[in-house]
Order: structure tokens, then sequence, then C-alpha cells
């Protein structure tokens, strides 16, 4: 395998902070740590993304984008709302199923907006309510636009989190 572009290089060092993220947190994440998943110098981390702080940020855009296409891609071509959201359920599941890190990096991304918000830094919800809006409207606009359906869809997903990260079956709530 050749070299990889910068722009390669900058995807993996996406993901790399993802898995160190969701694992660890904000605070409980070195760059040392990044670097070292990807193989490169905390210098080159450095030359690629100014600071810590945008590195989480890109973290968290590529997360919410990864889920928001993975909703968009399984109700694609998909007519009735019922089907769709039983698509788009699946598809999620099997998001976290095989990248559990995506769930992990969502939990991480409230808990760090709080933090960020209570010291006067914005941006960070910022990030992650732009990402959740545009997952809300890829989902709402796949089950016809209907408000409560959507509201509905989200507190059975939001459920589900909640299960599979303190390690119950998602079925446990019925």
């Amino acid at each position: 395998m050749g070299r990889m572009s910068a722009l390669e290089r900058r995807e993996s060092v996406i993901r790399a902070a993802i898995a160190e993220f969701a694992r660890t947190g904000y605070r409980g994440t070195s760059t040392a740590a990044i670097a070292k998943r990807v193989g490169v110098t905390q210098p080159y981390l450095f030359r690629l993304f100014p600071d810590k702080k945008a590195i989480f940020v890109a973290a968290l855009v590529r997360s919410a984008d990864d889920t928001r296409l993975a909703f968009e891609r399984a109700a694609d071509g998909v007519a009735d709302g019922e089907r769709a959201w039983q698509v788009m359920a699946d598809a999620y599941a099997q998001l976290i199923s095989t990248r559990p890190e995506t769930l992990l990096m969502q939990m991480q991304a409230y808990a760090t907006v709080a933090a960020a918000e209570a010291q006067g830094d914005d941006l960070v919800g910022e990030v992650v309510r732009a990402g959740w809006m545009s997952i809300w409207e890829t989902v709402h606009l796949s089950l016809g636009a209907d408000a409560e359906t959507t509201a509905s869809f989200f507190a059975c997903g939001m459920l589900g989190n909640a299960l599979t990260a303190i390690g119950l079956p998602v079925n446990a709530g019925r």
C-alpha cells in the first residue's frame, strides 16, 4: 500500500479519535493516545488539526454523519413509514453492534456538552445540536414528516441506547 494522502491521514485521525474519545471521554483522552493509534507523531497530528478540541469536534461531526447516513441509506427508496421505521431501526442496531464506539461517542458528546457549556464554551454544544438536527431531519422525512412518529422513533432509540450502554438487551424494557 502506498503513502496516505493528508486527507486519508486526517480521516484515520478522526476514526482513531472517535475510538479514543468514545472510550475515555474528552478529558480522559490524550492527543498522544490518538497519535499512537494512528501511527503518527503528535506534531504531525497538530499539522492536521490546530488542537485537541478541533479533533474532538471533527470526531463529533463524523460520528453524527455516520448515524445520519445509516438512517438515510436504510430508508432510501422506502415509501412506507412503518417499513422505514423498521429498516432504520435495524440499520442503527447494525451500526452500534459493528461499531460500538458510535454509541459511546454519542454518550460522551452529551456529557461533554454539559461540562463545556458550564465553562462558557458553546462550540461543542452547537456541533452536537447541529448533528442531532441533521439526524432528526433525515428520520423525520423518512417517516413521513410526522412529528409524533419521529419523536416516538427517537424515544425508542434512546431507550435502546441506554439499555445497550448499561449492558442490558434492548428488549429488557418490554
